[in-house]
């Protein structure tokens, strides 16, 4: 099971978080700094997964951003992991066709009830629903059409 998504800078800034197990507000800023801390201090040759506390860590680096998931034991790290990289084509796809640039840092953090809508398309109570970027992204292209008509 998925506990949390993040999405966070090389300076350890967080982007974008999403929790599907409930973590008290006060406790999120110590966790997501410690997660970041402990994910960007890897070198690129390390695994991308990592034991941490009561979860493990599966997080991929594009470009300046990092992706975090924390997950169960019980769930498997590879299919996490092609899963990012599921999301993060998905955000290109989208993002290239809304903005003639790739997508961005900026594309992200002005757009972010776009990619929660493709979050929640992927991602239901912290399990896996759709991997398919076509059916991902109808519902983004049916509120894209309502909005130029």
């Amino acid at each position: 099971m998925i506990n949390f998504l993040l999405m966070v800078n090389k300076q350890g800034q967080t982007r974008l978080s999403r929790y599907f197990q409930t973590v008290n507000v006060s406790r999120r800023a110590a966790l997501e700094a410690d997660v970041v801390r402990g994910c960007l201090s890897r070198k690129k040759d390390e695994c991308s997964f990592v034991e941490y506390k009561d979860f493990k860590l599966v997080y991929r680096q594009y470009a300046a951003l990092y992706i975090v998931v924390g997950i169960t034991d019980s769930e498997n790290e590879l299919s996490i992991y092609e899963l990012v990289h599921n999301f993060v084509e998905v955000l290109d796809k989208y993002f290239s066709r809304v903005v003639s640039l790739n997508y961005s840092t900026l594309n992200i953090m002005f757009n972010l009830d776009r990619v929660h809508i493709i979050l929640d398309e992927m991602i239901q109570n912290g399990h896996v629903v759709e991997t398919n970027r076509t059916r991902i992204l109808a519902p983004l292209g049916a509120l894209d059409k309502m909005a130029d008509g």
